[in-house]
């Protein structure tokens, strides 16, 4: 991993990853881009991570997207698939991620924002879908129908014009607000309201989400029963309800 990404542990279970970038708006250089694959590996496969934050150094940009001038001298025409880290997509994880997006998040940004499951935005970011105005396409946003309106995904991708982050909320694309400069600390609760279920819970529940989103009504149904099997099964599927019987907080012990 370069200097160009960074991970740190700021609270245990937490793993933060910084775009350490900002005099170049934490572009996704190929140094970026290489950091952080290997970030978001180290994320997946150690297990002490529980949550992972996405952010950017800096107060104005979280990432300003693609290397533009990397794509000049490159002659770059369809991107190579594994080109771009995106949570879930070309970076396989079974764990939750949080963006903190704490400036701008455009083209490539918007990509690995829109990639993670939660999404905190600082009130000063801005979001857009650039592409149109580089002569450039976006199909990675084709899975933004399943976040925000038909229409209003149709806007902003054919006008490239970016939203501020109140009009990111209000359509449903960021889970909360936060104050310039305190973006990270409101990504780090949510992260810790996240710790605080049972982790195959939490897991099996983000499955739901996603078997919800990706299929019909019957088959996600089904789908999701059986990711709930091995949550239904653990310990903590009794320390839970131990727990709450005797009033005390749950210690919870199923990880992996």
């Amino acid at each position: 991993m370069s200097d160009a990404v960074t991970l740190t542990s700021p609270e245990p279970g937490i793993a933060l990853i910084t775009i350490n970038r900002p005099e170049q708006r934490n572009a996704l250089s190929a140094e970026v881009r290489a950091g952080l694959y290997a970030a978001w590996d180290a994320f997946e496969t150690t297990p002490d991570y529980r949550i992972a934050i996405l952010t950017g150094a800096g107060e104005k940009a979280f990432c300003a997207g693609g290397d533009l001038k990397e794509m000049v001298e490159t002659g770059l025409q369809v991107p190579p698939r594994d080109m771009f880290p995106v949570p879930y997509d070309t970076v396989q994880l079974s764990k939750p991620t949080i963006a903190a997006v704490n400036g701008v998040a455009f083209a490539g940004g918007w990509m690995i924002a829109q990639g993670c499951d939660l999404c905190v935005a600082s009130r000063a970011a801005r979001f857009a879908i650039t592409e149109v105005k580089v002569g450039r396409s976006s199909p990675w946003a084709a899975p933004l129908i399943h976040m925000i309106p038909q229409r209003i995904m149709m806007e902003i991708i054919l006008t490239g014009k970016p939203i501020d982050a109140e009009r990111a909320y209000e359509i449903g694309l960021v889970n909360r607000l936060a104050e310039p400069g305190e973006t990270l600390e409101v990504a780090l609760e949510l992260a810790r309201e996240v710790l605080q279920g049972a982790p195959q819970s939490v897991r099996a529940g983000r499955e739901t989400v996603m078997l919800a989103t990706q299929m019909g009504r019957s088959a996600a149904l089904e789908a999701a029963r059986h990711a709930s099997e091995w949550t239904y099964r653990c310990e903590d599927a009794q320390e839970g309800p131990r727990a709450f019987a005797e009033k005390r907080a749950p210690v919870w012990t199923s990880f992996d």
